[in-house]
């Protein structure tokens, strides 16, 4: 059977430019059996780039499995050989490609806490580790996505690789840098938008781009906000989705940095239960602001929809390393607020984005 062409051109993107692999290196290539089409595209490369790939294939349902069967004792065990081997990789590549997204909405959220906070250091390693390890993550188009995003298969595929394979990255690297500057000048960020007015101070110089390097796709600036000066109030547009949990209709007050209020009209319950998964976690450690010019219909898929332009997102917990890591937490949750009608951002008290479009 034929390859895909976009997806030989996607497996391109990810070893070539994305993580830029090296002869020598030691590559993980990080995938459920879902997304095999694209596996093997990556493996190929790498082999040829003279490298060493080394995989790690999860199977679709061992996830419930394990969080409706481990004991605390598993739960809590740190996975020392999953440590070893990304300590002596130099670069990972993560797919995502499910086959139910919600296939751990009635596990109970207090395991899912726990083995997040052991995990937390791997993962952190990965996304923080640079130049020890550079990671791109990804994903697959997978029937259960296409389901999440109210499209048939063949129509989320042509959605999925437009965004993936339709961008220019060069050309929008240079514009995300023109932003990112302007951004790592100013002092204060605001947003103002329908039942939204937040304010926070900008950590200094935390202002950084993803151009199709560390996501796939790309397109986004990203920085933190300095953790104690968060102020004020915002109701997110759309549902956050995270272990198979919707949560709809976010309303947060924010004072003195903390959330000290979190309401949701589903799953409010599992919403602030992630928030107090640790000291950090009711504190946001990250500024996001969508930029991916292909990328305008909201499809449940964090991934693509934290680039949608016109969009701002926030996240809870953990600030990037890159970003100065000015709050700590195992807990990192981007949600998303559309900012395409009637929404603004200000930097230093003057507009710079209206309706979702950027007035500098």
């Amino acid at each position: 059977m034929a390859t895909d062409n976009r997806v030989s051109k996607m497996a391109d993107t990810i070893v070539n430019y994305s993580v830029f692999v090296k002869k020598g290196e030691t590559v993980i290539i990080s995938a459920s059996t879902n997304s095999e089409p694209l596996i093997k595209e990556v493996y190929k490369r790498v082999i040829k780039k003279g490298a060493f790939p080394h995989l790690m294939i999860g199977i679709p349902g061992l996830s419930y499995y394990y969080y409706k069967n481990a004991s605390e004792e598993q739960l809590k065990k740190f996975p020392e050989i999953y440590d070893f081997t990304v300590k002596h990789a130099q670069k990972y590549i993560g797919i995502g490609a499910p086959e139910n997204t919600r296939e751990l909405t009635n596990v109970d959220p207090v395991k899912i806490s726990m083995r997040d906070k052991v995990v937390d250091p791997v993962k952190k390693y990965i996304v923080n580790g640079k130049p020890k390890i550079y990671r791109c993550t990804t994903a697959y188009p997978t029937s259960a996505l296409a389901q999440e995003a109210d499209m048939s298969l063949e129509e989320y595929e042509d959605f999925f690789f437009g965004a993936v394979n339709g961008v220019d990255y060069p050309k929008l690297s240079k514009r995300l840098h023109t932003l990112k500057d302007k951004f790592n000048k100013a002092k204060k960020f605001r947003v103002i938008g329908e039942d939204t007015d937040l304010e926070m101070d900008i950590y200094p110089n935390s202002f950084t781009i993803d151009d199709g390097k560390e996501n796939l796709p790309g397109g986004e600036i990203f920085g933190a906000p300095d953790p104690k000066s968060v102020n004020g109030y915002i109701r997110f547009t759309f549902p956050a989705i995270r272990n198979g949990n919707e949560v709809t209709n976010i309303y947060c007050e924010f004072k003195e940095g903390k959330c000290i209020k979190a309401t949701a009209d589903k799953n409010e319950k599992f919403l602030n239960k992630m928030l107090d998964t640790d000291a950090g976690s009711r504190y946001l450690g990250e500024i996001g602001i969508g930029m991916n010019p292909k990328i305008t219909k909201f499809t449940k898929d964090l991934l693509f929809d934290e680039k949608i332009g016109g969009t701002v997102h926030f996240a809870f917990g953990m600030a990037y390393k890159e970003c100065g890591e000015p709050n700590k937490s195992a807990l990192h949750w981007d949600i998303v607020k559309d900012l395409r009608k009637g929404g603004q951002i200000l930097l230093d008290g003057k507009v710079v984005q209206k309706n979702g479009k950027w007035l500098i």
